[in-house]
């Protein structure tokens, strides 16, 4: 019948636009891989970028500090740099993702718990990726808390590890 022969055709067609994203996917890493290599503060976790919390912001802060503010703008240029190769049809995001400890916050500050601050880490990277030219359609700003582990032992060197910052490419 019609109808399932469009069926399939649409099939097809979705499995094509998928595998090119696959690959525009894993382009876009691979290059930013490289530009991004010989740096010692971000490291590659599965497809994803990670900055520790400790390189872009103070302790409970989400201003970034000024060697962060570099590392953010060599990432701002690379990003401006391969997007062009990305054809416009792509619907492609970059997510940041802010993730903390399982430190309580103390509640007198700025901000009353983990989520709060994840979430406002993330925005201040996105805000920040806008100032430097990346289209803010293209950028999405995310928290989540200390929910998400990278390691899940209660030790000072995990919580190091978990207070992050994620950068992924995906679909919108």
């Amino acid at each position: 019948s019609k109808i399932a022969d469009l069926g399939r055709r649409l099939n097809v067609a979705l499995a094509q636009r998928v595998q090119e994203l696959n690959r525009y996917r894993s382009d876009f890493f691979g290059r930013l891989r490289e530009i991004l290599a010989d740096r010692e503060n971000i490291r590659i976790v599965g497809d994803r970028f990670v900055f520790q919390s400790e390189v872009l912001f103070p302790t409970g802060s989400e201003v970034i500090n000024d060697a962060g503010k570099v590392e953010m703008k060599k990432l701002a240029d690379a990003i401006i740099e391969l997007q062009k190769e990305i054809p416009p049809e792509i619907n492609w995001v970059l997510r940041v993702d802010g993730h903390t400890d399982n430190k309580p916050l103390s509640g007198t500050g700025r901000y009353r718990d983990n989520w709060e601050l994840s979430t406002a880490r993330s925005t201040s990277v996105v805000k920040f990726l806008i100032e430097n030219g990346v289209p803010a359609n293209r950028l999405v700003a995310a928290g989540f808390g200390e929910f998400q582990p990278l390691d899940p032992a209660d030790t000072e060197e995990a919580r190091n590890k978990n207070r992050r910052i994620e950068l992924k490419l995906t679909e919108r």
